[in-house]
């Protein structure tokens, strides 16, 4: 991992998931915490510029639709505890699930939009377990 990638992990660490854990709080009243495998990105530049809006902008506006209501807002906040972030290499190894309170995703980072979940597929997905 050079130094650029260092930079890149600590911004978001200290900065950007922080602010998107403040965002789901604003949308369903309660934050909610990532856990990214940081492992996973280590060498992945590409990737960790678009962990971002391939997963927390998109659950962002998954939550949003399904937090429009107080029933929403509620079954969100008393179902989901953690979200779980991995990239992988390429979308045939890309993955999400929804199990005991934890949704985890695993994207294609580097890809962009092509190695992504789409926010409807992410409201699916709660909705179906919440």
């Amino acid at each position: 991992m050079g130094l650029n990638e260092r930079r890149k992990i600590k911004e978001l660490q200290d900065v950007t998931f922080p602010e998107r854990v403040k965002e789901i709080e604003e949308i369903c009243g309660k934050a909610i915490p990532y856990e990214v495998d940081w492992e996973s990105l280590a060498d992945d530049a590409q990737g960790l510029n678009f962990i971002d809006n391939v997963s927390c902008h998109r659950l962002n506006m998954a939550l949003r639709v399904i937090c429009g209501d107080d029933m929403g807002k509620q079954a969100v906040r008393d179902g989901l505890k953690l979200i779980k972030l991995a990239n992988v290499k390429d979308a045939a190894a890309m993955k999400m699930s929804f199990e005991n309170g934890v949704l985890e995703m695993h994207c294609a980072y580097a890809l962009g939009a092509s190695g992504m979940h789409r926010d409807d597929a992410i409201r699916a997905l709660l909705e179906k377990n919440l």
